[in-house]
Parts: C-alpha cells; structure tokens; sequence
C-alpha cells in the first residue's frame, strides 16, 4: 500500500473526481445489497404462501430500477475515476521529459536509451494502473466487504457469518507471500524489458552499420539471447500471478461448504429461514468478486511499486550540473577562460590543462589541434555541458554558474559537426529555434549557408520531409542545413564545432565569407581540423593534449614557425596534390 502514500499528492490534487467516484460505488453498494434481501423475503413469500401478483411485479420493478440505476452509477464512477488516472500518466510523462531535457550530457552517459524510454512508457502505465484499476479495485473490494459483512452478521446471522469467513485468514497470508513474489519478479521483467528496448533501439539506429558489416545473423542471436531472457522474466511473473485465482477458489468454495452446511443445519433447527440462507449464500457470492479484487489489487500494487521506484529513481536524480543562477542574458557578451584542470568523472587524467584565453565581444576565435586535444570540451565548459571545480569560465566578466542555464544557452547557437535533424520539413528543420519565422527569412540563412540552391532542387523545396535524424541528405547538407538554423536563432554567440568538415574548401569560403558579413560584431567560435577554416579569425587557440601550445592570429602563428605553421603547410601540399596543380 505503500505505493499510494506515494502518490498522495496526485490525490490530494485530483480529490474532487475521487471523491464523487467514491460516493457513486457506495450509491451502487447500496443498490446492490437490496437485490438478495429482495430475493429472500420473494422466497419467503413463496414458501409461506403469501405472494401476489402485485408483490411479484413490485419486487420485479424494483429489481429492474436498482439495475438501471447500478449500470448508469458504474459508468459514470468508470469514466470519472480513470480520467483522473490517464491525468496522472500525463503529469508523469512530463515530468520525465521536462526532467530529462535539463539533465547534462553526463546523466544520460549512465543512462542507456532504452531504458529511459521503458521507465517513461512501461513503468508509467504501471503506475497509472495503480491509480485507476487501483483505487477501483481497492474501493470496491472494501466497500461491498464491508456492506456484505454487516448484513450478513447484522441481518441474517452472526454465526454462520463467522463459519463462512474461517478460511479467509487462510488467503490473506498466502496472498502477503504471493505480494513479495511478484514485486522482485515484476521488478526484473521491467529490467528485461529496457534491456530489450535499449537493444531494439540501438539496432534501429545502427541498421546501416549492421547491414555494411553484414552482422545481420549474429544480431539476430543476439537479439534473441535478450527476447528470451525477457520472456522468461515476464513467464516468472504470470507464473506468479496465477497463484492468485486458484487461492480464491479455494477459499471460496471452502467457504460455500461451510456455508451450506452449517446453514442447513440451521434451516433444520428452524434457527434460520430457507429465504435467509438462499440471501446469505448470494450475500457470500458477492464476497467473490472482492477477493478477486483483493488478488488483482496486489497484483496491480507490486507492478506500481516496483515501476514507481523505476520512476523515482530518474526524477530524483540531479544533473551534474546545477542551475542556481540568477543572471540573464547580455547582447554583445566577452569569454573568458581560466581553466586550471579538467577531467572528466570516470577519467583519471586531465582532458585540459593550463588554459587562459580572453575573447573579446564580437571577435571571431579559432580553436584547432589534433583529434583529442580537447577543442569540443572546452565549448563544453563554456554552455555548461560540463563543469569543474578547477574549470573557470566567465561571460562578461561573470562566472557561467551565475547566468540561469535557460539564459545562457539562449545566449548561444552550437552547430555540431553531427547535427540533429528531427522528422519534418526542411524549413521547420531550419526555423526549429524560431519557429514564427517567415519562409523568406529561411531562404535567407540558408542562403548565407550556401543550401538554399540544393533546397530548391527537391520536388518539394522546402517542404520536402527530412526522414528521421536526416537520413534523406548527405553530410554537407546536414551540415550546411543546422548552420541556417542556427544563423536563424541569431544567438550573440555562434559555436561551430567541425561543422564544416564535411564540405568542401571551396564552400567553406562562401560561408564563412557570409558568417563574417552577418554577424558584424557578434561573438564567433570556430572549431575545426582544416586550417583554412580560421585563417580571418582575430585569435587562434591551438590545443595539444589539452594544454595550451599556441595562441595569435593567423600570421602571427605561420611566423612562430610551431604545429599550426606545420598543419598549415601540410595542408596546403595536400590540397595543392588534391586539385592536381
């Protein structure tokens, strides 16, 4: 029962719909404990020779408003109660993505996929049950336990009462050990279950990969080694779960023997009258459906413990980066970099080391150096994807922990160099960060980003459907695309982080020619392996195994004669070799 303490503030918010629910099933334990009293004394009437057609066709008209009255009170107690319920699975689901989309880079690094995607479906219809089928089976079994009860021991005979109810201790217990059984079985089965959705998913994600490696055999195995293990977890749990009904059985019928007989003793010793037993025996009949409700009940509330706890454990966890500023964003902001030493949690060594740079408002900045040298984690540290005691990073004069995250990420577009493409169209794929934008002011950063001609190439334009993470375009095209949209946010700082690896030099100019015509004066970060990229950069910051190795312009660094003068060079041969001059 525990699980509803739990959620106890979903029920002090929505108590209104269960109370009204509550008070229909009452209207409907009352109708429905007259139908036996009326039974009874029509049996008596019968027996005593006292029945008349205007008795018969009253108990008949009475029996038949009681049931319209119960089919129209059921209906109503249904929808309102599981209204209330679908309420909760909605609030939880938002919660989780609301919780999620604030979480850093490092929660989801221990969080695998699937099993976030099982705890926000599965886990929540679990719990959503418990506040639904839930209540309905607890309100009823208890309400028409008590009803049934008090006219069995107060209105026929407290004695056979207490004959009939002698196996029902019996269930209870044997109901408690089923309970814990099922909690740490239900508990594995969801565990199997985002097992084997974090594997279907990756599948999906990689099918390319599998399909180029020819890995479609092996993955089948593999796959099937999870299925299996979450078929067996699942076996376990309706193996569990059909303990319940034949204990009720049992009990049940157990209880009609005792029942029956000492009542026909009863009957015998003209103690009790055939009418109250035939009463009493339909009265013990209603005790079935509660003891159903009562083995569903605790079905229902080990699945909704286990899964809440599921639950639990992901809104309970805190991102490793907080949001306790206060500060909002500024139009024209300076960066400042003091970074002692930064490593990451499962890391020994220091990814940075030794880093002061300064970046004054509307400079554009290159950032370069070898794979691994620390360029991505450095913007990391600058839109707080991560942070470090030793790690200082201010904007405009004032440490990034101090701006509200919201704010400071609003003060910044990042172009990755694998930028996300959501299934849509290609303007609403650009205009994500504005979506109000008219379709001329898309052409226009796509324009600026050299993609407006391949655009209206497609027999769609810009209408044209971009398939899931933007399988539909080739890797400039992703890449020249989340340029646009980012020109499109016109955040006071452009961070391109090797998004244009994936064009060629040529088109690398046109936009980067662009890039400095429309943001004049605005805050740009370049990121990038071909030197090319930074050569009109104000500052150049060249990274080697984190440490700091070279900082100036473009000319002051080919004269230092170090890596960048040697890059440079290499590079320039290559392409020299590559253009065939």
């Amino acid at each position: 029962m525990k699980i509803f303490i739990d959620l106890e503030w979903f029920f002090r918010a929505y108590w209104k719909k269960y109370a009204m629910a509550v008070l229909l099933f009452l209207i409907i334990g009352v109708a429905d404990m007259m139908i036996p009293l009326l039974t009874g004394r029509l049996i008596d009437d019968v027996v005593n020779q006292t029945m008349t057609q205007n008795r018969l066709l009253l108990y008949g008209g009475i029996i038949l408003a009681i049931a319209i009255l119960v089919y129209v009170c059921r209906f109503l107690w249904r929808v309102i109660l599981f209204s209330a319920s679908y309420k909760l699975a909605e609030i939880l689901r938002q919660r989780i993505y609301s919780h999620m989309t604030l979480m850093a880079p490092g929660f989801f690094q221990n969080h695998r996929t699937g099993d976030l995607m099982a705890r926000a479906t599965n886990d929540i219809t679990a719990v959503e049950m418990t506040a639904g089928e839930g209540v309905l089976s607890a309100t009823d079994g208890i309400i028409t336990s008590i009803f049934v009860l008090s006219i069995m021991l107060f209105a026929i005979d407290w004695r056979l009462t207490a004959i009939a109810l002698l196996p029902f201790p019996v269930m209870a217990w044997y109901f408690r050990k089923i309970g814990t059984r099922l909690h740490h079985s239900f508990k594995k089965a969801q565990e199997e279950f985002s097992n084997l959705n974090d594997r279907v998913q990756e599948s999906i994600a990689g099918i390319r990969m599998i399909k180029s490696f020819g890995r479609e055999e092996f993955e089948d195995a593999d796959f099937l080694k999870i299925a299996d293990r979450a078929a067996d977890a699942n076996m376990d749990v309706a193996k569990t779960d059909s303990l319940y009904d034949p204990a009720i059985f049992l009990t049940v019928g157990t209880s009609f023997f005792l029942c029956v007989g000492y009542g026909g003793w009863l009957v015998h010793l003209q103690e009790l009258t055939l009418g109250q037993l035939t009463s009493f025996t339909m009265y013990l009949s209603y005790l079935i459906w509660p003891m159903f409700a009562y083995g569903w009940l605790m079905n229902i509330l080990e699945r909704g413990s286990a899964a809440w706890l599921r639950i639990s454990e992901i809104l309970e966890t805190r991102s490793p980066v907080s949001d306790q500023g206060e500060l909002t964003g500024i139009d024209s902001p300076s960066i400042e970099f003091d970074i002692q030493s930064y490593r990451y949690s499962d890391v020994s060594e220091p990814v940075l080391r030794d880093i002061r740079l300064n970046i004054g408002a509307g400079d554009t900045i290159g950032i370069v150096g070898h794979t691994g040298a620390g360029k991505s984690t450095l913007v990391n540290l600058l839109i707080r994807q991560y942070e470090g005691p030793e790690a200082r990073v201010n904007i405009s004069g004032k440490p990034v922990e101090d701006y509200r995250l919201m704010d400071l990420r609003n003060l910044m577009s990042v172009v990755p160099q694998d930028p996300f493409l959501f299934t849509a169209s290609i303007e609403e794929n650009i205009a994500l960060g504005r979506p109000d934008s008219t379709l001329e002011q898309v052409r226009e950063v796509a324009r600026l980003a050299s993609i407006d001609d391949d655009i209206v190439a497609f027999p769609n334009g810009y209408d044209t459907l971009v398939g899931e993470r933007g399988v539909t375009l080739s890797g400039g095209q992703k890449q020249r695309l989340s340029i646009a949209r980012a020109l499109l946010a016109d955040a006071p700082i452009l961070i391109l982080d090797d998004a244009l690896s994936a064009v060629d030099v040529a088109t690398e100019k046109n936009i980067l020619s662009h890039l400095k015509a429309a943001r004049h004066n605005k805050t740009t970060l370049i990121i990038c392996h071909r030197l090319t990229a930074v050569e009109e950069a104000d500052q150049i910051l060249v990274l080697q195994h984190g440490e700091q190795e070279e900082t100036g312009t473009h000319s002051a660094l080919i004269r230092a004669s170090g890596w960048y003068q040697r890059m440079f060079e290499y590079q320039k041969l290559e392409q020299t070799v590559e253009s065939g001059r």
